[in-house]
């Protein structure tokens, strides 16, 4: 659910179509084969991450590789942070074609990857590829709207973007609930790379043509300069020092002290490196703004990877049963981000931000309640609706208090800030979650734990352990967001 912005891109200074003449939509003749292009693009990689939730669980278990299952999600945001600031400088340097198409190619790698791997390490490997494809392909498809739209259309153009989110949440548990029990968990993600072809068939063609235009035209297109390698290097390094803390947070003896050793020497510099200065200090403004993106992204994913898995293995929910109990969570994000920009909001946005954290603190801890038996299943369906509302609350707020916090000269360098602070909060979080539960046994139990009953031995102090230290994390971050304005008591 998260949305991405183009870590360093170009103002755009004129539309890649034909002049705008100040009326039509999105989906007039001019645009509509781009708009129908990019919003399918973004509706599969809805899907995909829906689906995923969803099926995820039984490749788990067909695999052996419950211990990783948290890496399976970690792997694809940590090397997602990596491709957004390479996808970022190679748009502005020669324009979003390349890293657009090469990005989708690289997701369908990952995804074939995935969907044939025969171990977990391999599915895991997959998963990394579908990161780095995902993260260069989000970048571009933002970097489109800015080039190819005017101003007065984009507004319109992000809200199909969020809209795409909605049917996804829907469908995408059931379709590949369908998927999984009748087809087998591969084709889940099998499917995506032919689907793909049908968006990139209709777009592609009013890409090509906008981009010709440009560089056809007047005005230079693309920033000069050469390639800044060194925020690629601290991505790199914040990439390979949390795959290391990961690593380490397996192995459960002496040796693991070496690579979270190293990890921690990578993560920590290139981390202060590429965040605003004073935000792990929590400093007044927007250094907590950014700090709270991440804080929030992070608590709420890393509990809700795990939700299907609780659901089948404790409760004998089928998967399709378990993956929609996500399905509220979805639809009330979007009306908490809709409340969010009612009239009147701005005066209360450390408010917002402070009433989100707390439900989603609520919701994380509610949802865990179906570890006691007489707990009907259907109250982690209602808790997940709270704790959407709160998400769409917190992030859509935290964004809009960040633009007013940026001078106009640093709102392209504060959004690529607020992003990768999002990145790096689902990694790190969700690598803790992994840690925990596969400490307390999670990784104990291979597939023959899934028994006929829908039953498993693997044990509920495992998922306790998640979900109950996320819920103090999102707590820390309604303590943090009256930090979030300029002033005390702004």
């Amino acid at each position: 659910m998260t949305s991405t912005s183009p870590a360093e891109t170009a103002a755009p200074t004129r539309p890649l179509l034909p002049d705008d003449d100040g009326t039509g939509g999105v989906l007039s003749g001019p645009w509509r084969a781009l708009t129908l292009g990019i919003v399918s693009v973004v509706l599969l990689l809805a899907f995909e991450a829906t689906a995923v939730n969803t099926a995820m669980p039984t490749a788990a278990q067909q695999l052996d590789g419950i211990g990783l299952y948290a890496f399976a999600f970690s792997a694809y945001f940590t090397t997602t942070l990596l491709a957004m600031v390479v996808s970022g400088q190679w748009c502005d340097r020669g324009g979003p074609l390349a890293p657009l198409f090469s990005g989708i190619a690289v997701f369908a790698a990952g995804l074939v990857t995935a969907g044939t791997a025969v171990n977990m390490w391999m599915f895991v490997a997959g998963r990394a590829v579908q990161g780095l494809g995902g993260g260069l392909v989000i970048v571009a498809l933002y970097v489109v709207v800015g080039r190819a739209f005017p101003e007065r259309l984009r507004p319109s153009v992000f809200a199909a973007f969020s809209a795409a989110w909605v049917l996804p949440s829907i469908l995408g548990p059931v379709i590949s609930g369908a998927v999984t029990q009748h087809l087998g968990w591969r084709w889940v993600f099998l499917a995506v790379p032919v689907l793909v072809l049908l968006p990139l068939a209709v777009m592609g063609p009013a890409l090509r043509r906008s981009e010709r235009r440009r560089s056809e035209g007047p005005e230079p297109s693309l920033r000069a300069g050469a390639y800044d390698w060194r925020r690629t290097r601290d991505a790199a390094m914040v990439a390979l020092g949390a795959a290391l803390l990961q690593y380490a947070g397996q192995r459960f003896d002496g040796w693991a002290l070496l690579p979270a050793a190293a990890g921690l020497a990578l993560l920590g510099p290139a981390v202060l490196r590429l965040l605003p200065r004073g935000t792990l200090r929590a400093v007044r403004g927007l250094p907590t703004v950014i700090l709270l993106r991440g804080v929030a992204a992070g608590a709420f994913f890393a509990s809700e990877l795990f939700i299907p898995l609780m659901m089948q293995t404790q409760r004998g929910l089928s998967v399709t049963m378990a993956g929609l109990t996500l399905a509220p969570g979805g639809l009330s994000w979007a009306f908490g981000s809709w409340l969010q920009g009612r009239p009147g909001a701005d005066r209360h946005r450390a408010a917002l931000i402070r009433v989100g954290f707390v439900s989603t603190a609520v919701a994380v801890g509610g949802a865990a309640l179906v570890l006691f038996p007489a707990v009907p299943v259907w109250v982690t369906a209602v808790f997940w609706a709270v704790g959407g509302a709160g998400m769409g609350l917190a992030i859509a707020s935290i964004s809009v208090l960040m633009m007013k916090l940026s001078k106009p000269e640093e709102t392209g360098g504060n959004s690529a800030a607020l992003q990768l602070s999002d990145a790096l909060g689902n990694v790190l979080l969700t690598g803790l979650a992994g840690v925990l539960f596969a400490a307390l046994g999670g990784g104990a139990v291979g597939a023959a734990a899934h028994g006929a009953d829908g039953g498993s031995a693997l044990p509920a102090g495992a998922f306790a352990a998640v979900f109950l230290t996320m819920p103090v994390v999102a707590l820390v971050g309604a303590v943090l967001s009256g930090r979030a304005t300029a002033k005390a008591g702004a």
